[in-house]
């Protein structure tokens, strides 16, 4: 949230922008959690379980739309937009706005998703998705407790056995 708006007209801008951005991320967007086997867990400090966690906060646009996804970067202010090169059958290359440092989730995204709440399920993963990122951060996931902690949250997010919501 890079930008300081002060006068009336720019407040106005700046709500009609944060709408725009909820209902885009409501449909386009993604609060990913992902486990990485790590070999030789056991003597490696930060991976004692076993286990890499990592987060991120994504929205998948095609070449097209590309601009909307430099929008979201502009107004965030952190992460990084990516091309996906496509090998299938879609006719133009998929591109990805990311944030993955948890500081920056912790203090930028989080933060923001919490002042204006999602309205789609989306929300419920974003719940989840904080609820890991705030146990990483404590170092939980050093743990083989922690990790199966994570794990089970993970198995209820983004449509994946919603029947343990």
């Amino acid at each position: 949230m890079s930008e300081n708006l002060t006068g009336a007209d720019d407040q106005q801008e700046r709500l009609i922008t944060i709408g725009w951005l909820l209902g885009f991320v409501d449909g386009e967007g993604c609060f990913s959690i992902g486990l990485t086997r790590q070999a030789g867990g056991d003597t490696r400090t930060g991976y004692r379980a076993g286990w890499q966690v990592s987060h991120s906060f994504v929205v998948v646009q095609g070449a097209r739309s590309l601009d909307a996804l430099h929008q979201l970067r502009k107004f965030f202010g952190v992460g990084a937009v990516y091309v996906n090169r496509r090998h299938d059958n879609h006719k133009e290359d998929l591109w990805h706005y990311v944030v993955r440092s948890r500081n920056d989730l912790r203090e930028i995204i989080i933060p923001f998703f919490e002042r204006y709440p999602l309205r789609t399920s989306k929300r419920d993963d974003f719940i989840k998705f904080k609820r890991c990122v705030d146990l990483c951060a404590v170092g939980i996931q050093r743990t083989h407790d922690g990790v199966a902690e994570i794990a089970a949250i993970m198995q209820t997010m983004n449509h994946q056995n919603q029947e343990k919501n």
